[in-house]
Order: structure tokens, then C-alpha cells, then sequence
């Protein structure tokens, strides 16, 4: 087997970290989610959180939009295109790692 097909895909660093994949598979189910939401869902602190979030809209995955609701601050958040693009990137490469043989069959 030549040494490239013995090699594993490259997996996305960034997404791969747990707490940005919880985030993002979150966001990848609905169309936008409240700081709040995510924070229970994914059961992170709020600072982990939101350095988290600030790493995915750094990297263009995700966008925010901060809005008065009752007189309190909210901030809902939505996958990009860029962002679903690469999370669809990132399952179809965790596909072809599931499906990969090496080694004698």
C-alpha cells in the first residue's frame, strides 16, 4: 500500500476540539441559538463559552447579532456558509476515516 493511502485524512483542528464541535453541531441543527441555549446545551462556563464562540467568529464559522430583549442584552448566533461548508467538510472527512481499512483485510 503506497504510504499516502495509508495516512489518515487531516481532521480540522479547530472544529474538532469538543467544545467547539458541541457549538457547532448545536448551531448546525437549528437556525440561530441564544447564548443562553448554548450554554445549557453544551454545559460550558460562560467564559469558556464565549471564548469558544469568539474563536469560531473569528475563523468565519459563525456570525452573531447582539439585540435588546427586555430591557437585557442578547446575543443569537447562526452558522455561516462558511461555516456549515466546513462542518459538512468535517463530517464527509470523519466518513471517509470511519470507512478507511488499513492493514491486511
Amino acid at each position: 500500500m503506497p504510504e499516502s493511502e495509508a495516512q489518515l485524512p487531516e481532521i480540522d483542528r479547530l472544529i474538532h476540539e469538543p467544545a467547539r464541535l458541541a457549538i457547532l453541531t448545536v448551531l448546525s441543527s437549528c437556525s440561530s441559538a441564544d447564548f443562553v441555549f448554548l450554554q445549557r446545551i453544551t454545559n460550558l462556563s460562560k467564559g469558556n463559552l464565549s471564548v469558544q464562540l469568539t474563536k469560531l467568529e473569528d475563523a468565519g464559522l459563525i456570525g452573531s447579532r447582539k439585540e435588546i430583549v427586555h430591557r437585557k442584552m442578547r446575543t443569537s448566533l447562526q452558522l455561516t456558509s462558511r461555516g456549515t461548508h466546513e462542518m459538512k467538510r468535517y463530517w464527509e472527512t470523519l466518513d471517509r476515516i470511519r470507512s478507511a481499512r488499513f492493514g491486511p483485510a
